[in-house]
């Protein structure tokens, strides 16, 4: 049930790249759409707890929680900054390796058990992941100081986030209770990125960041239940593969043509899968 778990939680994700994906093209602000599924997303995982009256908060759970919500929500603002400032082809593998944070933090601190064959699997999903991601475009006009500087902060953002949620399942702290304060406090620090940038706003906005928080509560409840029953080690090479999904969705949606190495990708990434249930 984890593996199906991990499954749903990359689906989501990359269901919500290819959101972001689309909305760019529209002019669209990330950061107003990820305000908007950070604040449905409160309301409606706030609302669930208090009619079923199941939620227990306390103070380590509203910070762990708030740290997760502004760590992915700056590491999107971080990337999006990265993508502006140098190429795609160099932006996305290598912010893509802050999967090997939380996975060397899984076994060297909460000591999961790994074989040397799904260690060979995680490697090469990993490695699906940079390849499927990789861009052969020929452009190097690089910005190289804010650009490496922004992609340092994405990986770490995103690095140090795989390893709070591990944190929060070792805990044993209550999901629902992560979401609320991980939506509340991602909510205030985009709030306050909004009028720090003054970007104008728009109403379809509103639309697709609530249609994105429905499909974010799906993913992280998935995601939660994952690392809570399942091996985080890997968990986490799985849901980095939710690029595959923006790729198939180019492929299925805007007719883009997949180049060789992307479907060797694709292929190398299943091969890995395999790898890890072994």
């Amino acid at each position: 049930m984890w593996i199906a778990a991990a499954f749903v939680t990359m689906v989501s994700f990359g269901a919500n790249n290819t959101i972001f994906k689309w909305s760019t093209g529209r002019g669209l602000s990330k950061v107003h759409i990820q305000f908007f599924f950070y604040f449905v997303a409160f309301i409606l995982t706030l609302a669930f707890g208090i009619v079923n009256d199941s939620v227990h908060m306390n103070l380590i759970t509203i910070l762990l929680g708030s740290m997760i919500g502004i760590l992915n929500a700056n590491g999107n603002i971080q990337m999006s900054k990265a993508f502006e400032k140098g190429p795609a082809s160099l932006t996305s593998p290598l912010i893509g390796i802050n999967a090997i944070f939380p996975i060397l933090c899984a076994g060297l601190i909460f000591h999961e058990h790994i074989t040397v064959i799904q260690w060979i699997g995680i490697i090469i999903m990993l490695g699906s992941a940079m390849i499927i991601q990789y861009s052969s475009d020929k452009n190097r006009n690089i910005n190289y100081l804010p650009w490496i500087l922004r992609v340092g902060l994405a990986i770490a953002s995103f690095g140090l986030l795989g390893i709070l949620m591990k944190t929060t399942s070792y805990l044993h702290i209550q999901s629902l209770a992560i979401l609320i304060s991980m939506y509340g406090g991602g909510s205030i620090y985009l709030a306050i990125s909004s009028i720090t940038m003054k970007e104008k706003w728009n109403g379809l906005e509103v639309n697709v960041g609530a249609v994105v928080g429905l499909i974010s509560i799906l993913g992280y409840s998935s995601y939660f239940f994952a690392l809570r029953t399942g091996t985080a080690s890997i968990v986490f090479p799985i849901v980095s593969l939710n690029c595959l999904v923006v790729v198939l969705a180019g492929y299925l949606i805007y007719k883009e043509k997949l180049k060789s190495y992307q479907i060797i990708g694709v292929f190398s990434a299943l091969l890995g899968i395999i790898f890890t249930k072994l």
